[in-house]
């Protein structure tokens, strides 16, 4: 039976309101006192947290799962102002600790949030971490991204479409496309724009990421396989997990294989050491 999908939410330290999607198996309460982690889910730049749908479908049926608007995204309210690593990373600190134990999972701009998160707040909260195709600072690094930005200074709806469509491998229904790209339109472009952490180096995602002492998944396409062999390199305690054949959200376009592999590191995570290992 899937779990029932429920809209909830709470209001940050500096008064915004937040929207969060739950989900439980039958019968079960979003904040268990002990037993199994809550998979907390962050998207990324733009995205609600609604695409992380086939997740909390998926794995509801046996986990808590949780999925976050992050602040003008999705449902949640567009602030005047806040959009920011620094601040973002301070709303995935309050969204976290809404629940006993974590296991955070966040895609693209969203693993940057949480290894900021972790830089500023540590990893006391969290039972492991998941980063889902994102940079985490390795080489060969990724290209500069001043040709998106360009794109969307000159016509915004059309390059957020263009976004929208390149991030899935598969074909997806039109409908969706567009409430993909109504969602990305929600935030002012300048706060859109603000989000990209470029005063940051490349090496300070690195030392972050080599450091973290919990059990780390770093899930990915084709784009970042190159990253994600030399993090396993620097730090072979990292899970690696490529999906080649997928896009940018491949948890959408393979999500049972994403879900089989999630819940998998979970229960491993949360049980004995992981015995490092690639897929």
């Amino acid at each position: 039976m899937e779990p029932e999908i429920k809209s909830t939410g709470f209001v940050t330290s500096d008064g915004v309101r937040l929207h969060v999607l739950e989900a439980c198996p039958r019968g079960a309460a979003a904040t268990p006192a002990a037993r199994s982690p809550v998979i907390a889910f962050v998207p990324g730049w733009s995205m609600p947290a609604a695409i992380w749908r086939e997740q909390l479908i998926g794995l509801g049926t046996a986990h808590c799962v949780a999925a976050l608007d992050p602040r003008g995204q999705g449902e949640s309210d567009v602030a005047p102002g806040g959009y920011t690593i620094e601040r973002r990373a301070e709303d995935l600190r309050e969204f976290t600790a809404r629940y006993s134990r974590v296991v955070l999972v966040a895609w693209s701009l969203g693993a940057l949030e949480a290894l900021e998160y972790v830089n500023r707040y540590g990893y006391a909260a969290l039972d492991a971490l998941v980063l889902v195709d994102s940079t985490v600072g390795e080489d060969p690094a990724p290209p500069s991204g001043t040709g998106f930005v360009d794109a969307l200074r000159t016509n915004r709806r059309a390059a957020i479409e263009n976004f929208v469509s390149g991030i899935f491998r598969s074909p997806r229904p039109a409908p969706e496309i567009a409430a993909l790209t109504d969602a990305a339109l929600r935030m002012p472009l300048e706060a859109s724009l603000s989000l990209f952490p470029r005063a940051l180096s490349r090496e300070h995602w690195r030392s972050i990421v080599r450091v973290f002492p919990k059990p780390l998944l770093y899930v990915v396409s084709a784009q970042f396989a190159g990253q994600a062999q030399s993090l396993q390199q620097h730090r072979p305690a990292t899970r690696v997990a490529i999906f080649a054949d997928a896009g940018h959200a491949l948890f959408v376009d393979e999500a049972a294989r994403f879900n089989a592999l999630l819940a998998q590191f979970v229960t491993e995570a949360t049980g004995p050491a992981l015995t490092p290992q690639r897929e």
